[in-house]
């Protein structure tokens, strides 16, 4: 019996309690109709097998989470491509991967299978919790899978507590030995394109710290990741939300995550790649360390917004959304005829898909700034402007 801690609520599951709850998942009623169509060359009992046959956290990754991101590359992904990976191989220690944030799920376990496949360990993954509160299958099989739980929706007080609590197990797992820890960028996905670091979480990972500013953030070794897509996952799930927050508060429907979660995995992506971007310097944190209070955030926010926005890849489907947004033709030389009619033809087949009484027009305009906005980003980033402009 392992001994309780004070992380206990939002830890993940240890070897023991992931071996008890993946075989109550093993029992769930869909897991054949998901065997057959994430192994459709397996018997349709192998999920079900394979979910009561392992041992540890590190089995279960290997038999049935590694096998099961392969499917998804293999099967919605083009091609998928990395590039940075020697700076992880570089770090001594353990370390923080924060990364830009497009797909509920596919993001972090596309990063652990990169690391599985290059020997290096798997990360604990820090996961809202709101993918969990409505379905104990889900529950288990995340924090079997080295999901933190991110308590979200709570009092200002509570929320306080709470960040606390998880600054402080961030901290000590990375400087223990214990683990690495996968940590995205904002609460949240990005659903506007525009990639950029929420100063709060870096506020909140400071909480913890009893040293100087300079040796807080140097001690969690922070590695800025940049995931892209060619076709963004959920893209016009995106659109439809910022569309219906600018008339009323958007509330998401009982099911809405799952939903994400499942067209995220099956929707066709196109190419895919991961970029793993320098590691913070001593030098950027030191400077970071000498400006005036929330300067000092503001300064590590920025260093990490340029990694992951000089990491991020661009496809023809974001040089062609520019220039339709702001009617130009500035990266035309980049695409041809053909490209644009096969962009405008996924775009209005996407459009079709949400209920006929909100704006088109509005509605298009919103999903083309989606694959627009990395663009911008990088011009933004080039000329030294702000990022996002209130």
């Amino acid at each position: 019996m392992t001994e309780k801690t004070e992380f206990d609520n939002i830890c993940p599951y240890n070897d023991e309690e992931a071996v008890k709850a993946l075989g109550k998942v093993s029992n769930h009623p869909a897991v054949f109709a998901i065997s057959e169509y994430l192994f459709p060359d397996r018997p349709v009992t192998y999920l079900r097998d394979a979910l009561r046959s392992v041992n540890s956290i590190d089995e279960f990754q290997e038999k049935v989470m590694n096998e099961a991101v392969a499917w998804c590359i293999d099967n919605t992904i083009h091609n998928f491509s990395y590039d940075g990976i020697s700076y992880i191989k570089g770090i001594r220690g353990k370390f923080l991967a924060m990364s830009n944030h497009r797909d509920i799920i596919l993001d972090p376990a596309i990063t652990q299978m990169v690391f599985f496949r290059n020997g290096i360990p798997m990360t604990e993954i820090c996961v809202g919790d709101n993918l969990i509160k409505q379905s104990k299958t889900v529950e288990y099989l995340l924090r079997s899978n080295r999901m933190i739980k991110v308590i979200r929706g709570i009092s200002a007080r509570d929320l306080y507590l709470s960040s606390q609590m998880l600054s402080k197990y961030i901290r000590q797992t990375i400087t223990s030995g214990k683990a690495s820890i996968w940590l995205a960028q904002r609460q949240g996905r990005t659903k506007d394109g525009i990639d950029t670091t929420e100063q709060g979480l870096l506020k909140m990972l400071d909480m913890s710290g009893e040293k100087s500013f300079q040796e807080n953030f140097m001690e969690l070794n922070i590695i800025p990741l940049s995931i892209s897509y060619e076709y963004e996952p959920c893209d016009v799930r995106k659109a439809r939300e910022i569309l219906v927050s600018r008339s009323k508060k958007y509330v998401k429907g009982r099911h809405e995550d799952m939903h994400s979660i499942v067209m995220g995995i099956r929707q066709k992506k196109g190419n895919v790649h991961l970029n793993f971007g320098l590691p913070l310097t001593f030098d950027e944190i030191e400077m970071a360390s000498k400006c005036d209070k929330n300067d000092r955030y503001q300064a590590i926010r920025h260093a990490v917004d340029k990694r992951v926005i000089a990491g991020y890849h661009l496809w023809k489907t974001n040089y062609i959304a520019y220039d339709q947004v702001w009617k130009t033709t500035k990266y035309s030389d980049l695409y041809d005829k053909e490209d644009v009619e096969k962009f405008e033809a996924y775009t209005e087949h996407r459009l079709d898909k949400v209920e006929k009484r909100l704006d088109r027009e509005e509605l298009r305009d919103i999903f083309l700034r989606i694959y627009a906005n990395p663009v911008l980003s990088k011009e933004r980033l080039a000329s030294g402007e702000p990022l996002r402009q209130e």
